[in-house]
């Protein structure tokens, strides 16, 4: 709003300050508004642009950006251009997104970074960023994507990435249930199933399925995993306190799981605290991931823990582990 009164005033365009939209002679206007909270974007529900800007678009949720197309439109004949433009740095609630949309999407992204500001006191600037963490620094002085908040229990390389397990390792498949369809707005939690297996002191993650869908689809998904791993496999699910979690393991004992070896079982303490062991084996080169499709979301999920907005995978990772250390049998291969 301050550049614009800095191009607009002594123009024939009138400023309202009630409204905060500048009018033209033409009828044109050039409006300012807000997306505060997620809700906010019903404010423009009736709204008609030719052109939408966004400034610093990771400061915003997908679901407010693509919600603001619908808004886009002209009057049939018209031939203004409708355009939806953004400008951003790194980092915020929206870098991931935005990140896979337009950095290492299809989208028409042109990188910027300190040099192509040459009106910037470019040794000011940069003295004020070393007061900043070095994440920050990174993807505000060189506009870097792939700089990024790591959590304390994770790194990357700790995980040797493998092409296959041992035959005879002991095997248990540990859910983490959630049972809430995406929506608008929301990101809810995901259900997450780990297998996972144990040969002399070296544990394999083989695989992990995970879903966001109603009840009945979370059930198809459990029955189906139990399908393919075997009966050799033990399953385990987080049991949430109180009757509605007796009631739920009992319904998957008796009628999505019958005729396969299935526990609930009653969790204590934090998730990070349920991680701790798993982080400790990780970080001495003992937790090994045999290949799949399912390593680069569960890397992305485990960097950031516990700081990420999700730790479903980590969770289903920490049960999993516990549970072959208190298993007293041996269950061997895959059926």
């Amino acid at each position: 709003m301050d550049r614009a009164h800095e191009w607009l005033q002594g123009t024939a365009a009138k400023w309202s300050e009630k409204n905060k939209t500048w009018t033209f002679p033409s009828g044109a206007t050039l409006s300012f508004g807000y997306l505060e909270s997620e809700n906010d974007k019903y404010r423009y529900q009736s709204a008609e642009f030719q052109f939408i800007g966004f400034d610093e678009l990771t400061q915003f949720t997908e679901t407010q950006y693509r919600y603001l197309f619908s808004r886009l439109r002209r009057l049939e004949g018209s031939s203004i251009p409708l355009r939806i433009r953004a400008a951003s740095n790194p980092g915020g609630v929206g870098h991931e997104w935005v990140k896979q949309r337009f950095i290492v999407g299809d989208k028409p992204f042109v990188p910027a970074s300190l040099d192509d500001n040459p009106h910037i006191d470019r040794e000011e600037y940069i003295k004020s960023l070393m007061h900043l963490d070095p994440i920050t620094r990174e993807q505000l002085l060189k506009g870097d994507w792939t700089a990024r908040e790591g959590g304390n229990k994770f790194k990357r390389e700790w995980f040797e990435i493998v092409d296959s397990y041992p035959a005879d390792a002991r095997l248990v498949r540990y859910w983490d249930l959630a049972a809430t369809e995406p929506k608008p707005g929301k990101d809810p939690d995901w259900t997450a199933g780990a297998l996972l297996g144990e040969k002399d002191g070296i544990y394999y993650i083989i695989d992990i399925k995970r879903t966001r869908a109603t009840p009945q689809g979370v059930e198809k998904l459990i029955k189906q995993t139990a399908e393919l791993d075997g009966k050799r496999v033990t399953i385990y699910m987080e049991q949430e306190p109180g009757s509605s979690g007796v009631n739920t393991i009992d319904h998957y004992r008796r009628r999505i799981l019958a005729g396969f070896t299935f526990y609930g079982n009653r969790t204590t303490g934090s998730k990070e605290m349920r991680a701790n062991p798993v982080s400790s084996q990780a970080e001495a080169g003992n937790v090994k991931l045999v290949r799949g499709k399912w390593i680069n979301d569960f890397l992305d999920e485990a960097e950031l823990f516990p700081h990420g907005a999700h730790d479903d995978q980590v969770d289903a990772v920490s049960g999993a582990f516990e549970q072959l250390h208190q298993e007293k049998g041996i269950f061997i291969g895959r059926a």
